[in-house]
C-alpha cells in the first residue's frame, strides 16, 4: 500500500476501471440491440421500460410531445421529458400491481421529488437550448401512475 493517499486513490480508480472493462467484455453492450430490441435486463427493469412506453403513448395521445426518455445524471433519473405547448414537462412513471402499499402515485414521496427536482435542474439548460431556443421555459412535474386497472396522469403533481 503506497504511503501517498493520492496514489492509493489513483490505484483504486485504475482497479475500478479495469473491473468495469472486464465486466462489459463479459456481458456485452447494454444498449439496444441491432434489431431495435432493448437489452434484456431484470424482470423489474423490463416492467419499468414497458410502463414508460405505455406512459409515452398515453401522453402523446393526449397532445404532449415526448422529447427525451431516461435522462440520467448523478442527481437522479427523469423517466420522460415532454413538451405541452410552451411548457416543459418532467414526468415520473410509476407502476404498482399491488395496492397494499398505497398505490403508484403515493410512491412519489418527498425524497423522490427532491431527486427529480435536482435532476431536472441539471438537464434544464440543455433541454432549453435544444427545444426552446435557449430560453428556459416554464416547467411542470407530472406523474403517470399505473395501478392495477387504471392509468392516471397527475398534472402538476408537485412543485420545485
Amino acid at each position: 500500500m503506497p504511503a501517498d493517499p493520492y496514489e492509493a486513490a489513483r490505484q483504486a480508480q485504475r482497479r475500478a476501471v479495469a473491473r468495469r472493462k472486464r465486466r462489459s467484455r463479459r456481458t456485452g453492450p447494454t444498449a439496444a440491440g441491432s434489431a431495435g430490441e432493448p437489452s434484456a435486463g431484470s424482470p423489474t427493469q423490463r416492467q419499468g421500460r414497458e410502463a414508460e412506453a405505455r406512459a409515452a403513448r398515453h401522453l402523446e395521445a393526449r397532445g404532449a410531445r415526448i422529447l427525451a426518455a431516461n435522462l440520467r445524471c448523478r442527481a437522479g433519473e427523469i423517466d420522460l421529458v415532454a413538451r405541452e405547448g410552451r411548457l416543459l414537462l418532467f414526468i415520473e412513471v410509476r407502476e404498482r400491481r399491488n395496492p397494499a402499499f398505497g398505490g403508484a402515485a403515493a410512491s412519489v414521496n418527498r425524497p423522490k421529488q427532491a431527486r427529480l427536482i435536482r435532476a431536472a435542474r441539471h438537464f434544464l439548460p440543455r433541454l432549453a437550448r435544444l427545444h426552446f431556443d435557449g430560453i428556459a421555459p416554464a416547467c411542470r412535474f407530472d406523474v403517470v401512475a399505473f395501478d392495477t386497472d387504471r392509468t392516471l396522469w397527475i398534472r402538476d403533481a408537485f412543485r420545485a
